[in-house]
């Protein structure tokens, strides 16, 4: 008989920019069924990304907390941003103390090649079937009216952010709204601010979740390994620079992103 086998907790990654929920949600929702998990850490180290992935990932904590298995989250480096959004929904944060966090904020970017396109003498043609259909495009400026308009969308993602934080640190609303700015924390000022609980690596974090769980003694850690494909590992395509650069740089089909931004 296994000893450990009712004495498991489960460590899930974040790591690098947030461009899909599937294996993290995948695996979150594994480990909520899975009877023998009784507790589950979020270990985040990302400067966030893509909003839905982020929201998808929000809401599969919120099913672990509906369950009563308790998941905390533990910041590596960096968990700014979306890798915020995400850690909001567990049941307790911790952070070391120069964790680079907060940056509640929204971003959406667009490139404008309008005056490359003139100087190789293209141009460019659009029907569309609305005033607002090619707002943002690359080949023209963007006007006052098509800026407000996208203004708007973006402020409306942002204030979901902000309802998102205050529900679950259960926080006034007008307090996380205060520093909803896009500005960044330490791990130490954000304690200050009630935005994490502890300060702490990930030892302790496995210490008070397996305490929580009611585990005596050390508990037995379950983590998925990584898996970079032969072709993946050989092009690069993994590579975290890659990845960020992808979604950081401004676009020709923009989106909205939870996302630290260096650029």
């Amino acid at each position: 008989m296994d000893f450990n086998d009712h004495g498991k907790l489960a460590v899930v990654e974040v790591r690098g920019v947030i461009t899909d929920s599937e294996d993290v949600v995948r695996q979150l929702s594994g480990y909520r069924q899975d009877d023998k998990i009784l507790g589950i850490i979020l270990r985040i180290d990302s400067p966030g990304g893509a909003v839905a992935p982020s929201q998808e990932i929000y809401s599969e904590i919120l099913k672990i907390r509906a369950s009563s298995k308790p998941v905390y989250a533990s910041m590596g480096n960096m968990a700014a941003s979306g890798g915020y959004y995400i850690a909001s929904a567990t049941d307790r944060i911790f952070a070391n103390p120069g964790s680079v966090t907060g940056s509640i904020g929204v971003i959406m970017a667009f490139s404008n090649i309008e005056g490359l396109i003139d100087k190789i003498g293209v141009r460019p043609e659009v029907i569309k079937s609305g005033e607002f259909k090619d707002a943002g495009s690359p080949t023209r400026a963007m006007t006052e009216k098509e800026r407000k308009y996208l203004q708007h969308v973006v402020d409306d993602v942002h204030s979901q952010f902000i309802d998102a934080v205050a529900e679950s640190r259960d926080l006034p609303l007008n307090e996380v709204t205060k520093i909803a700015d896009g500005r960044i924390f330490t791990g130490r000022q954000a304690l200050d601010l009630k935005l994490v609980d502890e300060l702490g690596g990930l030892e302790l974090v496995i210490e008070q979740l397996a305490i929580r769980a009611g585990i005596e003694g050390k508990p037995k850690i379950i983590q998925e390994e990584e898996k970079v494909s032969l072709t993946d590992f050989l092009l690069g395509s993994w590579s975290p620079t890659r990845s960020l650069q992808s979604v950081t740089s401004p676009a020709f089909t923009p989106s909205l992103q939870f996302l630290w931004n260096l650029n």
